[in-house]
């Protein structure tokens, strides 16, 4: 998944990231350009899973 297509969609997949995640916030789910890793790091650490399974989580989604 490149910037783009995170960038394209996110608002839709944020919205349905927290539905199935109450735990994440919108600070959790924050991206701005450049900031990719940085959010993927919040999210490994929130979830407790590998940047690989929470790109399948958001590619699924």
């Amino acid at each position: 998944m490149n910037s783009i297509e995170l960038k394209g969609n996110w608002e839709e997949q944020k919205g349905k990231l927290k539905q199935k995640f109450a735990a994440l916030t919108d600070n959790d789910l924050l991206f701005t350009e450049g900031k990719k890793e940085e959010m993927m790091g919040k999210l490994q650490i929130k979830l407790g899973k590998t940047k690989e399974e929470i790109l399948k989580i958001i590619e699924s989604i």
